[in-house]
């Protein structure tokens, strides 16, 4: 069922009817065989770019929507509700192009911003390493200066989109400081050096493709350096503050897909010649579970409230993170339980929906680094 948005202008409400549109016809149809198959969705990529769906945060002049982040998440957590590995995709690709767009020079903005958020590139987010996931200043790639390019080496892991993406926001060690010794880079998918792992085996989300990437001396201009060097640590936590806040939206559509598949069926199923939706015990259940959706959502439009008013939402957006992706894992499973044996089956997305939720309290910073995010500021703000 449609959820009943407070959208900030006529333009963002007519926004929502194309998203909508495209999420029945485009989106929703595809979802179980492909992900079923594991097949990578870059068709329906291609038709959210053509409708300017991969820039929505970011300057008309360089090709984007311009929409505040409160209508870009509701967008996203629309598709997510259609297609899961869809929106987390662009929840990613969005999350990929903040740094060049907040961190790039007025020439590399020019030079490289067009095209990575004007419909056709999908990007990829290069931060994790094997041994380097929630502990970023482990990170052990290295790009070393080599006249006019920089050359990378090392490997990257749990990379969503692999392959299949076209530019790869890459963070590298550039000295040894454990803080200050990481540097951002556009990286071409087209450069010679790089490769790419098998696909992981993955619980859910299986149409988004996760591998590892190798850089073996790839060579990049020193002129797609992202800020300046040592300035990665910053620039990868500020776009992991603003990606939090996609997942969170992402989450949140994955729930409210639960429970509309839950509700229609407790009205459908029949059992004792009434249908279970007249017993109080499936009552209460999805008035929980409604209940957990909407908080999640208040929560996530709170914090991006607060990004749209250029206020800090640090805390804000690990709350979300937290609270959203909590409730989606909370949200399907009960879903699972309404549904009961059928919930159990493929015959119903329901299974999905709880194997896709299980990842969202993981990546993007697990539910336990959120909490430490939210304490630390928390006792920092303390009289």
């Amino acid at each position: 069922m449609a959820v009943d948005r407070l959208l900030p202008t006529d333009e963002s409400i007519d926004l929502l009817a194309l998203v909508r549109d495209l999420c029945e016809h485009e989106l929703a149809p595809h979802a179980a065989q492909a992900e079923e198959s594991e097949t990578f969705p870059r068709d329906a990529f291609r038709t959210l770019g053509k409708a300017g769906l991969l820039g929505l945060p970011y300057p008309e002049q360089y090709g984007g929507a311009e929409q505040p982040y409160e209508v870009y998440l509701q967008m996203l957590e629309e598709i997510a509700a259609a297609w899961m590995s869809v929106g987390v995709g662009v929840s990613v690709h969005t999350m990929t192009s903040y740094a060049m767009a907040t961190f790039g020079t007025d020439d590399q903005l020019d030079r490289l911003l067009p095209d990575m958020i004007g419909g056709e590139q999908l990007g990829a987010y290069a931060l994790s390493e094997p041994q380097a996931g929630s502990d970023i200043s482990s990170m052990t790639t290295r790009a070393v200066r080599d006249g006019d390019f920089y050359v990378l080496n090392g490997t990257k892991a749990w990379i969503s989109h692999g392959p299949h993406a076209d530019f790869f926001t890459t963070f590298a060690r550039t000295s040894d400081d454990p803080k200050h010794g990481i540097s951002a880079f556009h990286v071409p998918a087209s450069v010679a050096g790089l490769s790419f792992g098998a696909p992981e085996r993955k619980m859910g989300l299986t149409g988004s493709t996760t591998t590892l990437v190798n850089y073996d001396d790839v060579r990049v201009p020193a002129a797609n350096l992202i800020g300046a060097e040592g300035d990665g640590m910053r620039i990868a936590l500020s776009a992991l503050d603003s990606g939090r806040l996609g997942i969170a939206a992402c989450a949140v559509g994955l729930a409210q897909a639960a429970l509309d598949l839950a509700t229609t069926y407790a009205k459908e199923r029949q059992q004792f010649g009434q249908s279970i939706a007249d017993f109080q015990g499936i009552q209460f259940l999805l008035a929980d579970m409604a209940a957990a959706v909407e908080s999640g959502r208040a929560t996530y439009l709170h914090a991006a409230r607060r990004r749209d008013l250029g206020r800090t939402f640090i805390r804000e957006a690990a709350i979300a993170k937290l609270v959203c992706t909590d409730a989606a894992m909370k949200v399907t499973t009960d879903a699972v339980q309404v549904l009961g044996g059928y919930g159990y089956t493929r015959e119903f997305p329901a299974e999905r929906y709880m194997r896709e939720a299980k990842v969202t309290q993981i990546f993007e910073g697990t539910n336990q680094i959120q909490r430490l995010v939210i304490s630390r500021d928390l006792l920092r703000s303390a009289p």
